[in-house]
């Protein structure tokens, strides 16, 4: 019944049919690390809070040049050489508390919460979202990750906000201990089972313009610059190997490189579910890698690397589009629109090569009435994204049928 009395005529405008779903932002990489702040302007100099970087310019602004022990300066260097990215960088370096970088300890990466109730260290991530709008979707914490307890961190703050972190094997590691760090036995910080995970070796040879020398620095961050600049040139669902690495001039050990020698050291390290790089006559230096530290422990698709990613962007543009569909009264209605909504989503996705297939629906089986009159709905949601073409075959026959040719 209406609430007032009218004679006459009205008009009661009503919502229906589908939303427009956006797509989460995923070229965007989470740096925590080292900056020398003293060198820089006071208005500039933060520690322990997110800053957001977009160009090389912002980066010597607010972080300083690259500097022997800052890991900061030389990261966003090597991730703006790939051309593209979005970089939400945290310093802990903190000259009030620590004389020297080398006083930064993994507890000051790691982070936590201060007494004034405000997160630090790599805990920063977790005010992204309300910070800007979106979190990073590549986490890196160069050096600071070959110790285990930080790419335990990562592993979790990864999980908690949909994103993957890559981590290196320390300088040195030969590639039998790369592998090796695999298993029990294994004396790095490789011994993982997690789609949240890349693992990459071994380090990049840089020149340094300063010194005039060369000098290594970790794969991990070249690695985040490739996937973002992948992310905006082909899109999240590709996978970021066989991608030239741009601003190295070699790496720490050459390795062999065949691409149909399963005996070759990069094969061997692919099949461990350890991401490195491919450099063979004529080809530069390339990414060379599909899996995550899941790999080869589960079989599930999410191992390869784009196809987990694209499941989290899917999963976290979805729910957050459903804010606007929250609360309304449960209806035929309401749950047509929701469906539609996804649905229209997905096709566009199709359209773009980031889904085979994919649909949303409203199973009634799994929606009770005692469900719904608790105000809770259950929709089905699967989607295929394209596996990345790993391994090509030819089967070859010689045919001697095939001289008849010469006779006809």
């Amino acid at each position: 019944m209406p609430a007032n009395f009218l004679h006459g005529v009205e008009t009661i405008e009503i919502k229906k049919g589908a939303r427009p779903i956006r797509t989460v932002k995923t070229a965007v990489i989470g740096l925590v690390g080292t900056a020398p702040v003293n060198t820089v302007g006071a208005d500039y100099k933060t520690i322990n809070k997110p800053v957001l970087i977009t160009s090389d310019k912002d980066a010597a602004l607010y972080f300083g040049q690259p500097t022997n022990g800052f890991t900061i300066p030389s990261a966003l260097n090597a991730i703006f050489d790939q051309g593209a990215g979005i970089v939400i960088v945290v310093n802990v370096f903190d000259p009030a508390v620590h004389e020297d970088v080398s006083d930064v300890q993994l507890s000051d990466i790691i982070g936590g919460v201060d007494a004034q109730g405000k997160r630090t260290g790599m805990q920063c991530f977790k005010d992204a979202y309300s910070l800007f709008g979106f979190y990073p979707k590549t986490l890196i914490v160069p050096k600071y990750c070959e110790d285990m307890a930080v790419a335990t961190e990562m592993n979790a703050i990864a999980a908690n906000i949909r994103a993957v972190g890559i981590i290196d094997a320390p300088v040195g590691t030969s590639v039998q201990g790369a592998i090796t760090g695999r298993g029990a036995s294994g004396t790095i910080n490789f011994n993982f089972s997690s789609d949240r995970l890349v693992l990459c070796y071994p380090h990049l040879k840089v020149y340094d313009t300063a010194t005039d020398t060369e000098r290594l620095e970790p794969y991990s961050q070249r690695l985040a610059g490739v996937i973002a600049a992948k992310d905006i040139e082909k899109g999240y669902h590709w996978s970021p190997s066989n991608t030239e690495i741009k601003g190295i001039i070699g790496v720490e050990r050459n390795l062999t490189s065949m691409i149909n020698d399963p005996a070759s050291e990069v094969n061997l390290l692919n099949e461990a579910g350890i991401l490195t790089v491919f450099n063979s006559f004529g080809s530069g230096f390339r990414t060379w890698g599909n899996r995550n530290a899941s790999y080869p422990s589960s079989t599930d698709p999410t191992n390869f690397i784009n196809i987990r990613r694209t499941a989290d962007i899917i999963h976290e543009s979805v729910e957050y589009s459903m804010l606007q569909f929250i609360d309304y009264p449960i209806d035929n209605g309401l749950i047509d629109s929701i469906c539609e909504s996804v649905n229209a989503f997905i096709r566009t996705l199709i359209g773009r090569g980031a889904l085979i297939d994919g649909k949303c629906k409203f199973n009634p089986a799994k929606n009770p009435p005692t469900e719904i009159a608790n105000g809770h709905l259950t929709f089905d949601i699967e989607f295929m994204p394209p596996t990345p073409a790993e391994r090509i075959t030819f089967e070859s026959f010689i045919n001697i049928e095939l001289l008849r040719s010469l006779i006809q």
